[in-house]
């Protein structure tokens, strides 16, 4: 796959026969994060604008794609969907108290990279060029501070599933 989703070139005629219109808009949809036209995604997903457009319609009924309002319009994964697709697929692959112990995993590792920089949050860490004394280590800042954010991130879907994961073992105790 390269980075939008799209099959290398030899699996791309496979991919292309194997999936429907929507399935390939999907996969593009998927594996891409900046807002496109129907007309990008008609290129990346080798079927007409109209029939791409009518996928990426049908995706942001769903609540899997949003539309923007510019002209023209463009279309862009819902992050919100993929978290909550996250949660339920955490919530059913682990127990609660496996998920608890990973969040507390994840929360050294902050208290870590606080006590490294000094402050209580990523977005409080100088990152002016000069601030840092080679590339080398404002390389290893920008690595710290995007693993930092990531794990702030993951913490909160974590916490999430372990809610949804509590809630869905109490209603299969009740019933």
């Amino acid at each position: 796959m390269t980075e939008d989703g799209i099959p290398a070139s030899g699996s791309r005629k496979q991919w292309q026969a194997d999936r429907t219109t929507f399935q390939r808009v999907y996969d593009v949809l998927v594996g891409t994060s900046d807002p496109a036209s129907a007309q990008q995604f008609a290129e990346w997903a080798d079927c007409s604008e109209n029939g791409a457009r009518q996928a990426l319609e049908q995706l942001t009924e769903m609540g899997i794609a949003e539309r923007t309002d510019t002209r023209p319009a463009t279309y862009q994964r819902n992050p919100s969907y993929f978290r909550w697709k996250r949660v339920e697929q955490l919530a059913r692959e682990h127990s609660p108290s496996d998920l608890r112990a990973r969040i507390d995993d994840l929360i050294e590792n902050d208290q870590a990279y606080q006590a490294e920089y000094g402050v209580p949050d990523p977005d409080a860490v100088a990152t002016a060029d000069d601030a840092v004394e080679d590339h080398e280590s404002l390389h290893e800042r920008w690595n710290d501070l995007s693993e930092w954010r990531t794990i702030r991130r993951d913490i909160i879907v974590l916490k999430q599933a372990v809610q949804r994961a509590e809630s869905t073992s109490d209603d299969r105790v009740q019933a």
